[in-house]
């Protein structure tokens, strides 16, 4: 009876050592992007952040998951070696989750803004001096602060009247880029975005009235007049510069690595 417990600890004991040399390799601690090239990227499914990583580490590996919270977590499980995605998006996961944290140096740069009908230029000037008016004051600082804190979850979006008489604003959005644009505790929809749009509408003396949908029906519902502008982390492109016309930038960041803190 001994002997066959011992045989049986030792059996369990060798089918664990393989299992953990086989999948449970430790990785190396990552400090900087250049540690990165030729590693495993965690990256949501659906997304182009895998063809972005490419473009800077062309023997990366991938591993693919159904969001980008579920890649940060692959990540914080030693499952991949850094998660690919938004700077901003993943700076709010870091945040709200001990042990991760978001390398400084970033695999591409972009800049992100509103957007408008091409023949919308007086919206868009209305965009573009509420931004610029919020970088003077130092409004825009306090802003991120409260959007991208550098732990826990963003602050209360602030109360803003919108009780304009001019008629109704229509912002498009996809409430899953937080802290850009996101459902908060009382299911409403709130953000970076959603302030910075709320402030336009003010300025308009209209009622903003925010659309949530799909981020791939976002332009269409633009360019067919569903809705006046949209936001939601969008990246400004030359592709999509020829469709709708885009606000100044008012946030650069880019395709960033998550890694273990």
């Amino acid at each position: 009876m001994v002997r066959t417990a011992i045989r049986l600890f030792g059996s369990c004991l060798m089918l664990s050592i393989f299992i953990c040399s086989s999948g449970c390799s430790k990785r190396e601690k990552v400090v900087k992007l250049s540690q990165l090239e030729s590693k495993e990227f965690a990256v949501p499914t659906g997304t182009a952040a895998d063809k972005l990583v490419l473009s800077r580490f062309p023997n990366a590996k991938f591993k693919y998951f159904n969001s980008v919270l579920d890649a940060a977590l692959a990540v914080n499980a030693g499952k991949a070696d850094a998660a690919a995605y938004d700077e901003p998006i993943l700076k709010n996961i870091a945040a709200k989750n001990s042990g991760l944290t978001v390398l400084p140096e970033m695999l591409t740069k972009d800049n992100y803004g509103f957007a408008v009908p091409l023949n919308r230029k007086d919206l868009k000037n209305a965009i573009d001096q509420v931004v610029s008016e919020l970088r003077t004051s130092g409004k825009y600082e306090a802003m991120l602060q409260r959007w991208l804190p550098k732990s826990g979850n963003p602050a209360a979006m602030p109360a803003i009247p919108a009780d304009g008489t001019k008629g109704v604003l229509k912002l498009g959005t996809s409430a899953v880029t937080e802290p850009f644009s996101f459902v908060d505790g009382s299911h409403a929809v709130v953000g970076l975005d959603i302030e910075i749009a709320a402030l336009v509408a003010r300025k308009l003396d209209m009622k903003l009235e925010v659309v949530n949908m799909e981020f791939g029906s976002m332009i269409p519902a633009l360019i067919s007049g569903k809705v006046d502008m949209i936001a939601a982390c969008i990246t400004i492109t030359e592709e999509r510069a020829k469709k709708v016309l885009f606000s100044e930038p008012y946030y650069t960041g880019g395709i960033a690595a998550l890694v273990k803190e």
